[in-house]
């Protein structure tokens, strides 16, 4: 018998290849499986000391993490993080305002607490939006109390919110007004030899102008300052009102914060206090045992008998078959807007517009509020998105859009056909403005011996690769499907608001607004929360004011369903034990890679985005 002959040198490689291929699919497939495991085994084993609300309890308002209006994460991200106790990286409003609104009418619920360590990030009009929920609360004639360690201007304003606010001996109160300052790379790129190639239409859309300068422009500067001034005026109405703390008093003791702090002998907390930002300097030792005598001591006789919010929700949830049809659909728009199907965290055009598409065909749904928190994204799948919504008012149904922390750009575009158009105060909206930019490094890697050539069968061919030098043809085509895009826009606002042309592009031309500007300027309808737009909404479909308004949720797989209701049935079993995530702002490569994911060059296709890339700091 002949033995086999050794396979060839190509046979062994691809099956040297496959064998790793195959190993590191088993890797991967068994780490799943144990992960999944571990969470399953978690559930079962934690102790069944269910949480019972009793009479005198406190509700503790403990935001985690950023401020969402809708998660950005899985379900299993979200179950993962509840079994190894790291708490949320997020936290939606909805839910802030829900606890509060429920605990209001609860007889069991004697005071709210209001903990603001665990935040990290929340936007002003989300701020405005809890503090309607908290003067309800108030007005059923129960106290509010706050109190951080160190807080930042929004976790404070959210602290200003209560009946009395308490820090830490030794926290730290820091409020420095808002800033919009950004890196910019034009040197450094131009030290790279990175061409950048960019199509914009509006002196005032500053969103490239990191590449393109080494500073900011005027009229940037110019806008910036305008919007800017408008959030920062919010702020401070806010918080001297809540406060009762003359306008003047507080902007001049601010501004004298480093020597008054200094005559505190360095304490923040003291100079706090002094200009009554802060009632009480107390120690949690302290404010535990206040609480309780407020309340009702907790079972060991070392603080307070206590319920978070989140628990709370799930021990007064209805079960769904209780839970009633809704005349109104709230549909959550949250991230950028790109075009396909992503993951949460982004407004997929493709799953959006199916969404809108359920909403519409929903016999029982008479009206949709659209609830926009967006700085935009692709400027195709924004038109893509208000078309579905533009298809449910065709069929007869009423569309009103809420505008959360920002819905500016892109997130403006699918607002803009809207029945009616709501706007917080502090809503940063606008930014009516295209660009598209295609950066080329042919120049780059010449300098290291590396060039392209080649042919191709016309003479575009070839002509979008980075590695070569963009054709003047190619420049002067872009330029011209990005100036059609932004007349296109300011086309569609104008037909939408009753608007001229020209007037739209006065206001436009990439220039941000505050929703109290956007306001003055035709560009929203009235101003105010969630709540008013869905009143808004009940109004026009002619519900009057016996409706049922709820969220629409997408259809879970039943792996998510799982994770989903792991999650609500262990923490309503689990004592709340809150570890302090490490969440803290994102560096600079972190914004920089975040500015590069909306340029304008998408699965090899030119890209005209409406994206303002406005932030806040």
């Amino acid at each position: 018998m002949q033995n086999p002959s050794p396979p060839s040198a190509a046979g062994r490689f691809f099956g040297g290849l496959w064998r790793i291929i195959n190993g590191t699919r088993l890797v991967i497939l068994n780490l799943v499986f144990f992960l999944v495991l571990f969470v399953v085994v978690i559930a079962l084993l934690a102790p069944k000391n269910t949480l019972v609300v009793e009479s005198g309890t406190t509700l503790v308002l403990q935001p985690q993490g950023n401020v969402v209006e809708a998660y950005t994460t899985t379900p299993f991200d979200r179950a993962l993080q509840e079994a190894l106790e790291q708490g949320q990286a997020e936290t939606r409003l909805r839910d802030l305002v829900t606890a509060i609104e429920r605990a209001g009418d609860d007889t069991r619920i004697a005071q709210l607490l209001i903990d603001t360590d665990y935040l990290w990030g929340i936007g002003l009009s989300s701020l405005l939006e809890l503090e309607q929920a908290i003067a309800g609360f108030k007005e059923k004639g129960k106290p509010v109390v706050a109190m951080g360690t160190n807080m930042t201007q929004h976790q404070y304003y959210l602290a200003a919110l209560a009946d009395e606010v308490w820090l830490a001996p030794d926290g730290v109160l820091w409020i420095d007004g808002y800033a919009n300052i950004r890196n910019f790379f034009a040197e450094g790129l131009d030290k790279l030899s990175v061409k950048i190639n960019l199509f914009r239409v509006g002196e005032y859309k500053s969103a490239m102008e990191p590449f393109i300068r080494n500073d900011m422009s005027p009229e940037a500067r110019e806008a910036s300052l305008h919007w800017l001034g408008s959030l920062w005026q919010t702020w401070l109405d806010g918080v001297t009102r809540l406060r009762g703390i003359p306008p003047q008093a507080l902007g001049d003791a601010l501004a004298s914060m480093p020597a008054r702090v200094q005559e505190n002998g360095g304490s923040f907390a003291a100079f706090a206090q002094e200009i009554g930002l802060v009632d009480r300097l107390v120690s949690a030792p302290e404010a535990r045992q206040e609480l309780a005598l407020r309340g009702a001591a907790n079972r060991a006789g070392d603080g307070f008998r206590a319920v978070s919010h989140h628990d709370y929700l799930q021990l007064t949830n209805a079960p769904a078959a209780l839970r009633p049809r809704h005349d109104i659909k709230i549909l959550v728009a949250e991230g950028e807007i790109v075009a396909g199907r992503q993951g949460p965290g982004f407004i997929s055009a493709d799953t959006t517009a199916q969404h809108i598409r359920e909403i519409g065909r929903d016999e029982g749904v008479q009206a949709l509020v659209f609830r926009v928190n967006s700085p935009g994204g692709d400027a195709q799948a924004s038109e893509q998105i208000r078309r579905e919504l533009q298809a449910v008012q065709d069929a007869g149904k009423t569309v009103v859009v809420s505008m959360g922390d920002v819905a500016a750009s892109g997130g403006y575009w699918v607002s803009m056909s809207a029945d009616e158009i709501w706007s917080s105060p502090a809503t940063i909206t606008g930014s009516i403005g295209v660009f598209g930019m295609l950066p080329t490094i042919d120049e780059t890697l010449a300098r290291m011996g590396i060039y392209a050539d080649g042919v191709g069968t016309t003479d575009l061919a070839g002509k979008l690769r980075i590695d070569r030098p963009l054709d003047p043809q190619v420049q002067a085509l872009f330029q011209a499907g990005t100036e059609r895009v932004y007349s296109q826009f300011i086309g569609k606002v104008a037909d939408h608001r009753g608007m001229a042309e020209g007037a739209v592009d006065e206001v436009a031309r990439g220039r941000v607004w505050s929703g109290v500007q956007a306001r003055e300027h035709g560009l929203v309808d009235q101003l105010g929360g969630l709540d008013e737009a869905v009143d808004a909404a009940a109004r026009i479909a002619g519900l009057g004011s016996e409706y049922s308004a709820g969220y629409f949720e997408p259809t879970l797989t039943p792996l998510e369903t799982f994770f989903a209701e792991w999650t609500a049935n262990a923490t309503a079993r689990l004592a709340p034990g809150l570890a302090n995530s490490a969440m803290a702002p994102r560096g600079f490569l972190a914004e920089l890679l975040a500015d590069l994911r909306v340029l304008a060059a998408s699965e090899g296709r030119f890209v005209v985005a409406a994206h303002c890339l406005c932030r806040v700091r």
